[in-house]
């Protein structure tokens, strides 16, 4: 089996920051892409960030320049930094990795729980 551990939110004033991580355990071979998705209360789930296996990122208009993906291959664990917090950021968070685990031929995607971030003063 694999799971997805997310941590790092919580409430912040506009203008703060948060790092959230999501840290990926169990019978993994390989891990692919990885991203964060958030969905407000009422709104469909969203991409916010993403990376891939090389390294290259794609990032939502909404939030480039203040967030930042990356992600530490030997933990198995991709992070989100986000910088400048809006209102509007407000959203529960999930990650997602495209994962390949041992003794399966093709990767499957992967789910963290969720983590709420919420953003006001």
């Amino acid at each position: 089996q694999v799971q997805l551990v997310e941590s790092g939110g919580g409430l912040v004033q506009p203008g703060g920051s948060l790092r959230l991580s999501c840290a990926a355990s169990g019978s993994i071979f390989s891990i692919y892409h990885q991203g964060w998705y958030r969905q407000a209360p009422g709104k469909q789930r969203e991409l916010v960030a993403a990376i891939i296996s090389g390294g290259s990122t794609n990032y939502a208009d909404s939030v480039k320049g203040r967030f930042t993906i990356s992600r530490d291959n030997a933990k198995n664990t991709v992070y989100l930094q986000m910088n400048s917090l809006k209102p509007e950021d407000t959203a529960v968070y999930y990650c997602k990795s495209v994962i390949r685990r041992y003794g399966q031929t093709l990767p499957a995607d992967y789910w963290g729980q969720g983590t709420q971030v919420t953003v006001s003063s």
